[in-house]
């Protein structure tokens, strides 16, 4: 009988033992631990303190957990109002992920596959022409697309639409003015049918108007205007209350100030976004145009991490967040804009996806499977599933984050450089 007790004891110790054991090894494979906190609060704190940024907040989730939140600095200087947890920004393109999201909704009703070509539901882009040149008169060579738009062109960045600019083709982007914010998406997409591409559909990857095009095709494609679709699909269902294209009054004290940085430790304050936000504008983008809390965006990377459901509310299947978060372009897209600029990442539907880890220390810092976007006002969330981590960062700075805001936070938040991670 001793002898059995002691079996029982010696058993139960190991057990002990064990379960001790594991968690210690979970408690180390954590990403955010207190060195980790530390390390974000030193960094984001730096950036305001060197008057480079106005303000920043940030919030992680690991292993649906909340495991970081902070705010520093001010979301208007001039009135002093500090940056907080329910300030309000412009998150200019994590728009696009959004409408990507409300898209993949259709998709998974069967209403089109990514290879159908755009214009069989929008014949607005039907026989499109590609630039070539200017003859000696200074008219335009055009030239037959080698093949339709398809829609999985219009998720990846790969239709060829061109934008504004000084060339003679960016000048007559400027000129036909599609993205007017007094059009409707119907009459953006007639503007933007009529115009020539900058290469064939499928040869490289420029980013561009492509996501507005999707929010169009949503509308066309369900019936609904693509405001209340949008709501309906998917802002509402996420409980995503603040993420709208027009802040009522009753808010607006809430709503950060955008600046501009002129130089080390100079910063003006924008006066010209504010309009966008404050009116009600016929055109509703799917490529930016939304505004967001933290806590908002947060619930939608929240679903992305958790395979398209949160909160028993199911708004993607597993398998379709799977499909937006693969890497979509062939290795004989060698032209690819700024997107080598992000590390070794290919693109999704609507993110850039992590293929490799960092190179070097230089590169942004993530894992593996990531995917991720950002905003014109350097605003950047990304989805990191190997960790069951979510990561929102939010500032209102332009240019684009020329001081290294993203690559700061993210070595605070995953620690240094280590080959062969």
């Amino acid at each position: 009988m001793a002898l059995a007790l002691i079996s029982v004891l010696l058993l139960q110790s190991c057990k002990e033992n064990t379960s001790s054991n594991a968690k210690t090894e979970s408690d180390s494979s954590l990403v955010i631990t207190e060195n980790a906190t530390q390390r974000i609060d030193s960094t984001l704190k730096s950036f305001v303190d060197a008057k480079n940024i106005a303000g920043v907040s940030a919030l992680v989730f690991e292993k649906n957990k909340e495991v970081y939140f902070n705010a520093f600095g001010h979301a208007d200087i001039e009135s002093q109002k500090p940056m907080a947890r329910n300030t309000i920004v412009q998150i200019y393109s994590m728009t696009k992920p959004v409408t990507g999201t409300a898209l993949m909704t259709l998709y998974e009703e069967g209403k089109f596959e990514l290879d159908d070509p755009l214009e069989k539901y929008a014949p607005e882009f039907a026989d499109m022409k590609v630039y070539a040149g200017e003859d000696a008169s200074g008219k335009p060579i055009l030239e037959d697309a080698n093949r339709p738009i398809t829609i999985r062109d219009i998720t990846r960045h790969t239709a060829g639409f061109a934008g504004a600019g000084d060339s003679p083709l960016g000048k007559m982007v400027a000129e036909a003015d599609a993205m007017n914010r007094n059009n409707t998406l119907t009459q953006m997409a007639e503007k933007m049918g009529k115009l020539p591409l900058q290469f064939h559909p499928g040869e490289e990857w420029l980013y561009g108007p492509c996501v507005d095009v999707q929010a169009f095709l949503v509308e066309r494609i369900s019936g609904v205007p693509y405001q209340e679709y949008v709501r309906k699909h998917i802002l509402d269902k996420l409980g995503m209350n603040e993420t709208r294209y027009f802040i009522p009054e009753e808010d607006r004290a809430r709503f950060a100030s955008l600046y501009r940085r002129k130089g080390e430790g100079v910063l003006e304050r924008d006066t010209v976004t504010y309009s966008n936000y404050l009116e009600k504008w016929p055109l509703t983008r799917g490529g930016s145009g939304l505004t967001s809390t933290l806590d908002d965006y947060m619930r939608f990377a929240q679903m992305l991490v958790k395979k398209g459901s949160l909160d028993s509310v199911r708004i993607l299947k597993p398998e379709t967040v799977k499909l937006m978060a693969t890497n979509q372009l062939a290795d004989s897209v060698t032209e690819r804009h700024f997107l080598p600029s992000k590390g070794q990442v290919g693109f999704g539907i609507d993110f850039a996806v992590r293929t490799d880890p960092p190179a070097n220390a230089d590169e942004n810092n993530g894992a593996v499977g990531e995917f991720f976007w950002d905003g014109a006002a350097s605003t950047l969330f990304w989805v990191d599933p190997v960790n069951e981590l979510t990561a929102v960062l939010f500032v209102q700075l332009f240019p684009y984050d020329q001081v290294g805001l993203h690559k700061g936070f993210r070595d605070a938040v995953y620690g240094p450089f280590k080959n062969g991670n």
